[in-house]
């Protein structure tokens, strides 16, 4: 069985500085044997991990559009931030992708992907993401869970983990798969497990995030 940590940022976003190597040290640590590296605006991280990682590594992206972020899993390349959902879903399934939904109804994140949009590429989603450590409201997990039970939608969860010791905050225990058509059957019998990161680990990606705008002045 695989503890899957399905949300995970390294120091190729611009508010994370992770190294990918104490990533694989931190996951081999807590019993993490699957992630999915979703970086915000870049594959590169994602790609560059899956070639030293001891375990199965997805290759994703945390894709901003025009209204929300989304999570393309399964990426062979970047996928450019700011386009519509229309333009960012055809982009993700181009590569023959999947479209995952992050932080679902997260009422304190303004890129959240709006709800009104959520019902409108219903048919589209293939994952949401029902638990994230990160999100500071029980409520808006059961949220995203309600939306995956009213339209059949695969359950993902992950840390968000943008410092190492949340990394497993979050995970599914799911059967090994091979590949993304396989990826979503296992995840279907997963288990989801975690709890909530404290809200005061917030302020580590604020300063990561200032530290990587000096550092490009």
């Amino acid at each position: 069985m695989l503890k899957a940590d399905l949300h995970i940022h390294t120091k190729y976003s611009m508010d994370c500085n992770t190294p990918l190597e104490k990533i694989v040290s931190r996951c081999l640590e807590v019993g993490i044997n699957c992630i999915a590296i979703c970086d915000h605006g870049t594959a590169e991280g994602a790609l560059r991990m899956r070639e030293i990682s001891p375990f199965p590594v997805i290759v994703a992206e945390e894709i901003l559009t025009s209204h929300g972020e989304i999570i393309g899993m399964f990426l062979e390349e970047t996928i450019p931030s700011r386009l519509s959902v229309e333009q960012t879903i055809s982009r993700i399934r181009a590569q023959g992708a999947l479209v995952c939904i992050p932080h679902p109804f997260d009422i304190f994140r303004q890129s959240a992907l709006r709800s009104n949009i959520m019902e409108e590429i219903a048919e589209q989603i293939d994952i949401i993401e029902v638990f994230n450590s990160r999100n500071l409201l029980l409520q808006t997990s059961a949220k995203a869970l309600a939306f995956a039970l009213k339209y059949g939608i695969a359950k993902g969860a992950g840390s968000d983990a943008h410092t190492p010791h949340e990394i497993g905050n979050a995970y599914v225990e799911m059967p090994e798969f091979n590949g993304k058509d396989d990826f979503l059957q296992a995840l279907e019998k997963g288990k989801i497990s975690g709890h909530r990161t404290n809200p005061f680990i917030h302020f580590a990606s604020v300063w990561a995030r200032l530290k990587s705008n000096l550092n490009k002045r």
